[in-house]
């Protein structure tokens, strides 16, 4: 059967002549001392002590977490400084690579340029004593057919058989009086 705490409290109340709790009774006060105190005595000795070490730990614990989080921020702080550092010497390195290797292909090419002028000066010399040597064995065959070709027109015209020196002196004669320097090669000048 349950019992209703208002129905017993209020003729409690109305026999003390107030509320028990407003107006307590001295007897009430002291046990309530006598157990406050002995409840504290109890608390200080066992659970407060407890409680602080636990408070302690925790401080602890927070304290090397922070610790260790600053030593982390500390040291990733100094690898990207260090990063940064590698990573501008590194652009730098590349820089200079790209300028060194830019210099080389300017100077391949500037070399590949005076080789390819030095073998086309050679290939034009070369063309030039070959046009020379053919002008000059031209210029040879040439002499030699005006020879036998006068030799031939002043048989017909003499109708008779030179000898050696006769023969030798209309070449030369005809050789006189054709122009070959005009058949030579410049800078040449001479009919040879």
């Amino acid at each position: 059967m349950p019992v209703d705490i208002a129905a017993v409290a209020v003729p409690l109340a109305k026999s003390s002549g107030g509320s028990f709790l407003v107006s307590p009774a001295l007897g009430l006060m002291v046990w309530t001392l006598v157990l406050f105190g002995i409840t504290m005595w109890v608390l200080r000795k066992y659970a407060f002590p407890r409680i602080q070490e636990a408070l302690d730990k925790r401080a602890n614990a927070i304290r090397d977490n922070i610790e260790a989080a600053e030593r982390q921020r500390k040291e990733a702080d100094e690898l990207l400084e260090e990063y940064r550092a590698r990573l501008t010497e590194a652009r730098e390195q590349a820089d200079d690579i790209i300028a060194r290797a830019r210099k080389a292909a300017d100077a391949a090419k500037a070399d590949a340029a005076e080789d390819g002028k030095a073998r086309r000066e050679e290939l034009v010399a070369a063309a030039r004593r070959d046009i020379e040597m053919e002008t000059n064995r031209s210029l040879a065959r040439i002499r030699s057919e005006v020879a036998d070709l006068t030799v031939a027109a002043t048989e017909k015209l003499t109708r008779k058989s030179l000898d050696d020196a006769d023969h030798k002196r209309l070449v030369e004669d005809a050789l006189k009086e054709v122009d070959f320097s005009a058949l030579a090669p410049e800078g040449n000048g001479k009919g040879e």
